[in-house]
């Protein structure tokens, strides 16, 4: 895993500072601080920060192929390198080193754009040919690993990270109105916005390529699904049998790597199937991690305990307090770039900080399965929903979402008549393409009653619902219902929030890599044409995965409902003070940024909220009674947002270049010194 970034001339012959190079790559020392090399010439920069894994040795970036003519950066893993390298040698292909960044190159050399066909894996890489003189930026299929780039001043520049690319002084951070009212809606921007203005990701499964002075970037993979019906009728055991098989393969590649690799167990069944498979088909000691709360409405200790003693792991686990999420969250926002509606990556970032402090720059854990198995509450809830449309007038059939959602007082606690009333809006548009998403985006939008007068203004006319209904997939209306909240999960939420906020992000804020079995492209394909039937047995969540580990884990682990992964939120920033230990808390200096932030003249200040309306939420937060759902996302999205602007917009410093060792610089002939 590592780091990338780099500037491409296109219209205008700016020198190739090697100087800004190390300072973009000083910002996203994180990703990759083992190693570090640059390439330029008079056209391009390419920069790497290595966290050596694969070939520790020989595996310094850049790499070129032969002659030299060729030239790759690259953040991530191909997994199926050693099958993939013999047969580009009998094609002629000579290596230099042992890694898996060295397949690509030469893969590059024989199918061009193409040679992304054939990687299995996680990737984020640029490839420069001096032949062509074309650059050629890829993302994986699901967007696991980041990349960045904007055009400005007659340059394309990209990176990792976004820090990376304010280094340069081409580019500024400005946060966009139209993509945080997305933020307020979905819980993230949608591909290819970011936060911030101007600034685009590369979307999952596409490549750009940039040659004479253009930019194209084009899909190369996308999700699909049977027609409604259509799926290929075999029975429950061959996809049961199937996905184990599939998932005892990913997880076997996904083992490869020249240092110890762990794994994450968080007590439910995700988790427990790759920590199971590790230990029952391969020969690796198996290390386990886990988040414990000291919060007991957000604990799953006992699971975890349960799930380690059963496969005799080395486990440990770190304990999250509530205010010491409110403490780091500045070094969250820090790391995701992007406001975010909920503190969940807070206990992830601390549990990668547990990873890096025992040794481990590896982990794999049960990120997928969730959204390709239909492991989520809103995937039945959707399917309540239909049901209950049928006779829209029934006082029963709504009754069936207090099942969903114990967890949430608001929802499990107050009885039919607001249930009815939460849920019901919308109830009978059941042609709508995103009505398996309608309530969640409903209610998020409520929170930009936060708005100033400003925003409203910058917004207003935009719709990002309508917005997203017109890009969906042309194919999209011929899926089942199922497929259709599958397929929005996935490329809204996962790929834009969770392999990213929560995921990467975090992971990488402490040097550790995240490997994911469920997400091998194979695993995905096959979880795409399995019957919705098999997926969502009646109200039963991966109901496919369960019979695959039938025996193989203890019967609670595979019955035990769907717990979603949740963190405290508005008692991280406001403690209670019931105590005198918790009176200290709440006067904890390393909270003062909390009241600072939200204090009427930053807000003001900034010009994204109203002050008034911060105010009365704030109020509220310290009185730490009748908070919902929605005051807990509200708090959260103001006070990161506000975070953005503080940290990218206002004060955005960039990192001394220093400590960076040995650096690896590849200069190309035509360049003079």
């Amino acid at each position: 895993m590592c780091g990338i970034v780099g500037t491409l001339n296109l219209t205008r012959a700016h020198p190739i500072d090697e100087h800004l190079l190390l300072k973009m790559l000083a910002m996203i020392r994180h990703r990759g601080p083992d190693q570090f090399g640059i390439y330029r010439d008079n056209q391009v920069g390419l920069g790497n920060a290595r966290l050596s894994i694969i070939d520790l040795a020989g595996g310094q970036q850049p790499i070129s192929n032969e002659d030299e003519t060729v030239w790759i950066v690259f953040n991530g893993e191909i997994f199926n390198y050693i099958e993939l390298r013999p047969g580009l040698e009998a094609k002629g292909h000579r290596f230099a080193t042992a890694s898996d960044t060295e397949v690509i190159i030469h893969l590059y050399e024989e199918y061009g754009p193409a040679c992304l066909e054939h990687l299995n894996g996680q990737f984020a890489f640029a490839i420069w040919d001096k032949r062509s003189g074309e650059l050629m930026l890829a993302r994986d299929r699901l967007g696991i690993r980041p990349l960045f780039y904007t055009v400005t001043a007659g340059a394309l520049i990209f990176g990792s990270e976004i820090k990376a690319m304010l280094v340069d002084p081409r580019v500024r951070a400005e946060i966009d109105p139209l993509s945080l009212d997305q933020v307020f809606t979905f819980w993230t921007t949608v591909s290819p916005r970011t936060i911030f203005r101007d600034i685009l990701e590369v979307p999952p499964g596409h490549l750009l390529v940039a040659k004479g002075g253009e930019v194209r970037v084009q899909r190369y993979w996308g999700l699909t699904f049977p027609e409604d019906g259509a799926a290929e009728e075999k029975s429950e055991d061959y996809y049961a049998e199937r996905l184990r098989e599939l998932l005892v393969d990913a997880t076997r590649l996904r083992l490869r790597a020249d240092v110890p690799v762990g794994a994450y167990l968080s007590g439910g069944l995700d988790s427990s199937t790759i920590a199971t498979l590790i230990r029952d088909h391969t020969s690796n000691y198996l290390r386990t991690f886990s988040i414990a709360f000291s919060d007991p409405d957000f604990d799953e200790r006992g699971f975890q305990e349960a799930v380690a003693a059963f496969l005799g792991t080395d486990h440990s686990r770190v304990e999250c307090t509530q205010t010491e999420i409110g403490r780091v969250f500045p070094q969250v926002v820090w790391h995701t770039e992007t406001p975010v509606l909920r503190t969940s990556p807070a206990p992830m970032y601390l549990l990668s900080r547990l990873v890096h402090e025992n040794g481990f720059k590896v982990v794999l854990t049960g990120e997928g399965a969730d959204e390709f198995l239909a492991g989520y509450n809103i995937f039945k809830e959707a399917k309540v929903r239909r049901f209950w449309a049928r006779q829209p007038d029934s006082r029963l059939r709504p009754l069936l979402l207090r099942k969903l959602y114990p967890y949430v007082p608001q929802l499990s606690g107050r009885g039919g008549a607001y249930l009815e009333a939460f849920f019901k809006a919308g109830l009978t548009d059941v042609e709508d393409p995103a009505y398996s998403h309608a309530v969640r985006w409903r209610n998020t939008a409520a929170l930009k009653r936060l708005f100033s007068s400003e925003m409203q203004a910058a917004v207003s006319g935009h719709d990002p619902v309508s917005a997203l209904r017109q890009e969906l997939n042309g194919a999209f209306k011929h899926w089942s219902p199922l497929s259709q909240a599958q397929y929005i999960e996935i490329t809204v939420f996962m790929s834009e929030y969770l392999l990213s906020s929560q995921g990467d992000r975090m992971l990488m804020a402490h040097s550790v890599e995240g490997r994911f079995p469920f997400l091998d492209h194979r695993v995905v394909e096959f979880c795409n044409h399995i019957p919705p039937r098999f997926k969502l047995r009646g109200l039963d969540e991966k109901h496919i995965l369960k019979r695959s580990m039938k025996g193989l884990l203890p019967t609670e682990v595979c019955l035990r409902p769907k717990q979603p992964y949740r963190a405290p939120i508005h008692r991280s920033f406001f403690p209670s003070r019931t105590s005198n230990l918790e009176w200290r808390m709440a006067n904890d200096p390393d909270l003062d940024y909390v009241e600072e932030l939200l204090s009427p003249e930053v807000i003001a200040a900034g010009g994204y909220f109203d002050a008034d309306a911060v105010s009365r939420l704030v109020a509220k937060c310290r009185r730490g009674k009748g908070l919902s759902e929605r005051d807990n996302m509200a708090l959260a999205g103001v006070l990161s947002t506000q975070l953005v602007h503080r940290l990218f917009v206002e004060d955005f410093a960039p990192r001394p270049v220093a400590n960076m060792g040995d650096v690896k610089r590849c200069v190309g002939k035509d360049i003079s010194l």
